[in-house]
């Protein structure tokens, strides 16, 4: 063989190395920044700061990251049910034929994600405050001349609560509203997380139906009674929220996709008084709904 042979095979593998290259920058990544603002199916919308909804399809191959650290080189893996509205993400990917991004990884930073969770976790109770001190003011208006003082502080307490919920509001002000097409509450012993199997029936149930709702999304959410030190409820909340969720991907065939986060709920919003056995157990609970956007129910 002449060196002309091995120029000419040189030059056809430069050739075929070229064409890979430039096949890789025909289906070069999107890069977009903004805020997630609703949550269909197995796609997420996402505003930029340039106020463009973006629609991202997410797959079981798209990497959820929390970066860490000063230089954002640290990683953490997390599943896709940690994309919760009003949470602000980065999102690389390729456009599909519907001309949605197509997500390869999803970072945001662990501070923007608890501070989601946080008002999401805050708000039914601060709702449900200012009732509640609306109540007393009607009570306390049989004795107005004795409790006038008492009065008082319970109108600023109910301003404050207005202006907490106004502030959540105008966070999530963007974000589609929900219909509730079902719902499960499951009960749990004292100081307990597993699923008891009772309520499997109940589940897969609500898994079935949920798999014939157009763009679904099951919401799971944890909580725990008042009873115990703060971090412990709070561990309790998300064990239970996660075991719930494992039983629907497991047993329900619930894809990840279609999972808002499993929110650990602590004693965010009790449901009965923790000063008697019963009350303490209807509030150790897990409350799951499947949840569908009123704008493609077309209500």
């Amino acid at each position: 063989m002449n060196r002309n042979y091995f120029a000419a095979i040189k030059f056809a593998l430069g050739l075929i190395l070229v064409s890979f290259f430039l096949g890789d920058l025909a289906v070069a990544q999107t890069q977009v920044q903004g805020v997630i603002t609703g949550r269909n199916g197995s796609t997420m919308t996402v505003k930029t700061q340039d106020s463009e909804t973006i629609v991202v399809a997410l797959t079981g191959d798209t990497q959820v990251q929390e970066v860490q650290g000063m230089m954002k080189m640290r990683k953490k893996e997390l599943g896709v049910t940690a994309l919760i509205p009003g949470l602000p993400v980065q999102v690389k990917g390729t456009t599909n034929d519907q001309h949605q991004l197509v997500a390869d990884t999803v970072r945001f930073k662990g501070s923007d994600l608890k501070t989601a969770q946080d008002i999401q976790a805050g708000l039914a109770p601060t709702q449900q405050q200012v009732q509640a001190n609306q109540a007393d003011i009607q009570t306390n208006k049989t004795g107005i001349q004795a409790n006038q003082q008492e009065i008082e502080a319970n109108q600023q307490k109910i301003a404050a609560n207005q202006a907490m919920i106004a502030a959540a509001n105008k966070r999530f002000g963007e974000l589609g509203e929900y219909n509730i097409l079902g719902e499960v509450t499951v009960y749990f012993a004292n100081g307990k997380v597993d699923v008891d199997p009772k309520y499997n029936a109940q589940l897969l149930e609500l898994a079935t139906k949920a798999q014939t709702i157009t763009a679904y999304i099951v919401q799971v959410q944890g909580y725990a009674s008042a009873v115990g030190s703060a971090a412990l409820n709070q561990k309790l909340s998300r064990e239970r929220a996660d075991n719930v969720l494992a039983f629907l991907e497991q047993d329900g065939k619930i894809p990840l996709t279609n999972i808002l986060a499993p929110g650990a709920m602590g004693t965010s919003e009790q449901v009965a008084p923790n000063a008697t056995t019963e009350g303490q157990a209807e509030n150790r609970r897990v409350v799951v709904r499947i949840l569908q956007n009123k704008g493609i129910a077309g209500t």
